[in-house]
This record gives structure tokens, C-alpha cells and sequence, in this order.
């Protein structure tokens, strides 16, 4: 049975059995609003049944609408029994109609929004007066707003169902829709991605996570030199793209030669300037640094500097330091700097012969790279014979050459395989040496990225940077933490990688160890892309936590910006459910929007310790714990490996921090 009725405002109640029982008082002012817009009229009726007392009625859908007329009398824009149109429902069904409306309810459609937004636009209605009418936010109508750059044939195809809603957002970088189309045909099916389709469209731009641009200063410095600017309101990780390519390259060039500048007055014989690394730059001739005695003075002031470096690194990390404590640190890391470089110099005859690139490296920072020879300039000046031999006379004529012992190539091939051959044997049966022979060919890869050694075993060490794959990189406790410590390790090595080897030899064997499970840890991949031909490699992943005893919680916090903002309302409430019991997941549900659900689950979650199951440390199946106890209980277990200790090993480094990968 349904039948319209007008009941006054002042008998409706809320009805304890509707499943929806919290609402935002922001959700509430923005529906009244719109009520407000709509003279104090209702588009949809209330549904109601008879309450527990003659004359009055509970509100059985329709609660947000109720709280919006209620607010709208308490600011006497209404009378408080202001008649209301009612559609009747028996009270039986009350919780099911509750229900269907709130779960069962569908978003209005981007596109129609958009056309909605855009007709109210043209009438000259502006962006706060339509979110207040449609009950929305201003960054939505914006966003709805922006779809007006995208092609009619391309909102066809959303509409169609043939693209999803980040793939078409991705086109509102353009308002070139011919432009759009092509580009929409020519990306193959499996590379339509958003990214993709931001990429071919905006290849005369530059994106301001390019590293020009965050080496500029970003956009900001662009603009401040009066570059044009063209944001991207659907890519909350990218502020825009700078539109002219020329003003930035001049940017670089500028900042580039007033770097070079400061090197010319080193005195090199050339020094040149580029936007990207030189090409094969790190396998030519290159001279190092000598060692320089400080004077007394210099050395006890670099004494006393990085004792009172030391005491207030300790003060600092204790929490009982002063406010200017890191300032003081700061001012005490740049007198140690200058007094350390006066301990190195590079020789006149290095300065005569060789030259610097100046570059932005892989991360859109600064490098300085000293010391190169070009090939053409290596036998100019008499490198590959200081006795002169073999070398034109004053007369012109050649030298002779005294006679030497020669061998073939295949000679030379079979020799040396008998000298490898010696080699392994011997390197197999000291661990010591080898020891230092597997750590120097690791370092070499991860803190010498430029240099041309190479190590004798052939051993390669893969690792990829993690930063690509994560959406906030610079809130990530895990990888902070091994970035300070590269830099504490940075300190320690010696500056010129062919002295490395001999260094290791020299070094007590728990730092060879240290060393070892640093340049390892590098090449550990856990990351699960999309397309990925390592599944096995990422499932040891979750053994190699387990061996590490590894609590991800102290790695991982959910949070709204970490994880909720970026998963489904199901998901929400699912994980909300998980972690605090179903009571709290369904608080999430009752949320009138995503963005509430983020914040009650933000909110609930938080201290729980709760996090998602991609960063968990999965537990070993059966199977393996029952494998595991038996080798433990396996008599034959070789005995020298209870000696290794299965704890974790502490290696404090107390020096400075010095960047791994700048130190000459």
C-alpha cells in the first residue's frame, strides 16, 4: 500500500530502523543548499510510516532530506511544520526500503553530469551556485567541467563503455580533438593506459615531473620567469606542464653555467655543460684526486668539528637539543666539507690534460664529474709510453723499438683460462678473500654507478629504484631509512673505486659483512607490477621476510592517503571490517560519500597496526613449516651453520653523513 500524504515537518522523526544512521554535516549543508535552490522543494518524496505516537511519522527513506529541511527551519527560511509531501509504506518493510535506497542506489553518470554542469555554466552559473545545486564539491564540477576539451566522439565511446573514466580524464590535457582521436586509434589496445595517453598528447610539453623542471626549481621557477602553465585537474600526482620546451632548456643552460663557471676557476682544461649524461663518458681515461696532508691547524679544526658534530648529532637524536640545534648541524656538515676537501687536490698535470661534465643526473640533480680524458688527448700527451719509446724524435724520426716476447691471441687465451682455472680453486678454498671479491663487485654496481672498473669475478648485481612504483615515495619510512644509510656507507668508501678492493682487504670482517648485506639488499624486487616475469621470485619474497622476521606494521601505517583513498567503498568497509569487526565496516557504509568513508576508516584504523595484505608478510604454508623441521631435526644439518648468527647485527656508523655517490 503507498499513498502521498502531507505531514508537517515538525511530526517527522527519524527512523531508528533505517540503516543509514550517520551523515556529514558538510553532505547536509550542500543538500540544503540545493533544496534551498529548488524553492524549499523536493524532487523525491520522503517515505514514511506511522510512528509510535498518534500523528507522527518515521522517516523511512529519505534521512538526508529530513536533516536538510530540519536545518533549513532552524535558519527560519521555513516554518518549523512546513507540509511535506510523504509517500506511506506499511512498517513491516521499513528496514528492506531503508536498504534498496542506500545500497541499490546509482551514481549519476560523468558524461551527464558534465552536460548537466556545462548547460548551468552557459546560463552563466558559476561553479559554487552548481556544486550547491547538484549537492557536490567545486573540485568535481571543475573536473566534470574539464571534460569539455575532450572530443564528442571520445565521451561517445566512455558512454559506450569502450573506456574507463581515467583513460578519458587523460584526454583533458588536450583541447586538440582531432589530435585526440588519432591518438586514441593509434595506442594499441594494451597501451591505453592514462599515462599512455598523457604521454602522446603532450610531447611538445613538459610534464613537471620531468627532471628539468625539477631541477629549475619546478614550476614555480618557470612561471616566475613567465612560462605558460597547463594543469591536469585529474592527475593528483602531476601539477601540469610547462608549454614552453624553449624557456626550460634556457633555464637548465643557465643554472648549468653558473654551475660550470664555479669549476672553470678550478682551472680545468675544458668543461662542458648538458642536460643528460654524457654517452659513454664513464669508460674514458679519468685522473682522481691526490691526497693532501692538512696542516696542523687545518686538522685540529676538523677534529673539533666533527667531535662537535658528533656530541650534537647525539643531543638531536636523543630529543634534547635546542631549536637551533639543526642549523648549528648544518653550519658544523659545510666547515667539515670545506676543511675535508683541502685533505685532496687534483695535480697540475690532471688539470692540463682533463676536463668535468656538468650534468643532471638520472634524478634531476646537480653532478659534478671530474677528471676525464678525452680519447682523442690521451696519446697527445704521451700516456701510453713515459719513457718515450716508440714516440717521434725532434728529428721526426720514430725511435726503434728494443725487441720484447710476443704471444698469438689463442695463446694468450690459453694461458689465461689456466690462470682463471687457479684462481677459482684458490678463491674457493679461502672464504675470506672471496668474501671480499663477491662485495667489491657488488659495490662497484650500486656506489660507483660511473665509473669503468670492473671486478674480476663476473658477477652482476640487478636492482631497480622503487620510486616509480610508489605514489608518495618521500612519506615511505622504509626507503628514507636506506637512503640514510647509503649515505652513512657513502662516507666510508674511498672516493677512487680502484682503490676499493684494497680497502676491503683492509677492513674488519663485520664490516665486509655489513657491506655485503647492504649492496644485497639492493637487488631485492618484491614489487608486483602488472605484467612481471618474476611470480617466483616475488613469492621468496615473503620466505626472505620471514627469515628477517620482518613486521611490516613498522614500515606501513594505513592510512586515508597511504592506502583508502586509492581502493573501492567495498574494499573500505571490507578492510575497516577486518580490522576492527563488522560493526565498524558498516559505519563505512553509512558514509553519504567516498571521501567520508576514507575519513571514517582513517579514523577507525588508525593504531590498529592493520594493514593490507599486498605488504604483508604472508605466513609459510604447511608444507613448508613441516620441511623446515625436518632438516632442523636432520643429524647430517651441517654444524658449522649454527655458528651464524640469526639475529640481527648493529653497525653503528657515527660519521657524518657524507651522499654515496659524490665523494672525490
Amino acid at each position: 500500500m503507498t499513498d502521498i500524504i502531507t505531514v508537517a515537518l515538525s511530526k517527522l522523526d527519524a527512523d531508528p530502523r533505517n540503516v543509514r544512521k550517520t551523515y556529514s554535516a558538510e553532505g547536509i549543508e550542500a543538500l540544503a543548499a540545493n533544496i534551498r535552490a529548488d524553492g524549499h522543494r523536493l524532487l523525491q518524496n520522503l517515505v514514511v510510516r506511522k510512528g509510535d505516537k498518534k500523528g507522527r511519522y518515521f522517516v523511512v527513506a529519505g534521512g538526508r532530506r529530513l536533516a536538510a529541511l530540519n536545518l533549513l527551519a532552524e535558519a527560519g527560511e521555513i516554518a518549523k511544520d512546513y507540509p511535506v509531501e510523504c509517500k506511506e509504506r506499511e512498517g513491516e518493510i521499513a528496514t528492506e526500503i531503508s536498504l534498496a535506497e542506500n545500497v541499490m542506489r546509482e551514481e549519476m553518470h560523468p558524461v551527464d553530469q558534465y552536460e548537466a554542469f556545462d548547460a548551468l555554466a552557459k546560463q552563466g552559473k558559476d561553479i559554487v551556485d552548481i556544486a550547491a545545486r547538484f549537492g557536490t564539491t567545486e573540485t568535481i564540477v571543475r573536473k566534470r567541467l574539464a571534460l569539455a576539451r575532450v572530443s564528442p566522439i571520445l565521451l561517445q565511446q566512455f558512454r559506450d563503455e569502450d573506456m574507463s573514466f581515467a583513460q578519458l580524464s587523460a584526454f583533458t590535457v588536450s583541447d586538440d580533438h582531432e589530435r585526440q582521436v588519432d591518438v586514441w586509434n593509434s595506442l594499441t589496445s594494451w597501451n591505453r593506459d592514462p599515462h599512455s595517453i598523457r604521454r602522446a598528447l603532450t610531447e611538445e610539453v613538459i610534464p613537471a615531473t620531468d627532471k628539468r623542471m625539477q631541477f629549475i626549481g619546478g614550476l614555480e621557477a618557470y612561471e616566475e620567469a613567465g612560462g605558460s602553465v597547463k594543469r591536469d585537474l585529474f592527475d593528483d600526482r602531476n601539477a601540469g606542464y610547462a608549454m614552453d620546451a624553449a624557456l626550460v632548456e634556457n633555464l637548465v643552460a643557465e643554472k648549468l653555467e653558473t654551475a660550470a663557471a664555479t669549476v672553470r676557476a678550478e682551472g680545468w682544461k675544458w668543461v662542458e655543460c648538458s642536460a643528460t649524461a654524457p654517452a659513454g663518458y664513464h669508460a674514458m681515461k679519468r685522473h682522481y684526486p691526490e691526497a693532501l696532508p692538512l696542516s696542523e691547524e687545518d686538522q685540529a679544526a676538523l677534529e673539533a668539528a666533527q667531535a662537535e658534530y658528533d656530541k650534537l648529532a647525539e643531543l638531536i637524536e636523543s630529543g634534547m637539543a635546542e631549536d637551533e640545534a639543526e642549523a648549528k648541524l648544518s653550519d658544523l656538515e659545510k666547515r667539515i666539507d670545506t676543511l675535508s676537501a683541502r685533505s685532496e687536490a687534483y695535480s697540475a698535470d690532471a688539470l692540463a690534460q682533463a676536463g668535468t661534465f656538468v650534468f643532471l643526473d638520472y634524478y634531476g640533480r646537480l653532478a659534478i664529474e671530474r677528471g676525464f680524458v678525452k680519447p682523442g688527448e690521451v696519446e697527445a700527451a704521451g700516456d701510453e709510453d713515459e719513457d718515450g719509446e716508440g714516440l717521434p724524435s725532434a728529428s721526426g724520426a720514430a725511435k726503434p723499438k728494443p725487441p720484447c716476447i710476443s704471444h698469438s691471441a689463442a695463446l694468450i687465451e690459453n694461458l689465461t683460462a689456466h690462470k682463471t682455472a687457479a684462481l677459482r680453486i684458490e678463491l674457493a678454498n679461502n672464504p675470506d678473500v672471496a668474501l671480499v671479491a663477491v662485495v667489491h663487485a657488488m659495490l662497484l654496481s650500486v656506489a660507483y654507478p660511473y665509473n669503468s672498473e670492473q671486478s674480476a669475478p663476473q658477477l652482476s648485481l640487478t636492482h631497480e629504484r622503487l620510486e616509480p612504483s610508489m605514489k608518495d615515495a618521500e612519506s615511505c619510512k622504509g626507503l628514507s631509512a636506506f637512503n640514510d644509510l647509503a649515505d652513512n656507507y657513502g662516507h666510508h668508501l674511498p672516493g677512487n673505486p680502484a682503490d676499493l678492493f684494497d680497502w676491503l682487504l683492509e677492513q674488519p670482517q663485520d664490516m665486509v659483512l655489513m657491506l655485503l648485506a647492504f649492496s644485497a639488499a639492493h637487488s631485492v624486487n618484491a614489487v608486483e607490477k602488472k605484467f612481471t616475469d618474476r611470480k617466483k621470485g616475488i613469492e621468496r619474497a615473503n620466505q626472505l621476510g620471514r627469515a628477517l622476521d620482518v613486521n611490516m606494521s613498522d614500515w606501513f601505517e594505513t592510512t586515508g592517503d597511504s592506502y583508502f583513498k586509492h581502493v573501492n567503498r567495498t574494499t573500505i568497509e571490507l578492510s575497516v571490517a577486518e580490522a576492527r569487526g563488522s560493526d565498524a565496516g558498516l559505519s563505512v557504509r553509512a558514509a553519504a560519500k567516498k571521501s567520508e568513508a576514507v575519513t571514517i576508516a582513517d579514523r577507525l584504523v588508525a593504531g590498529t597496526g592493520w594493514i593490507p595484505a599486498p605488504v604483508r608478510i604472508a605466513p609459510a604454508e604447511p608444507e613448508q613449516e613441516l620441511e623446515a623441521e625436518s632438516i632442523a631435526e636432520d643429524e647430517q644439518f651441517p654444524k658449522r651453520l649454527s655458528n651464524i648468527s640469526r639475529g640481527p647485527v648493529t653497525f653503528l656508523l657515527r660519521d657524518r653523513p657524507f651522499p654515496l655517490h659524490n665523494r672525490r
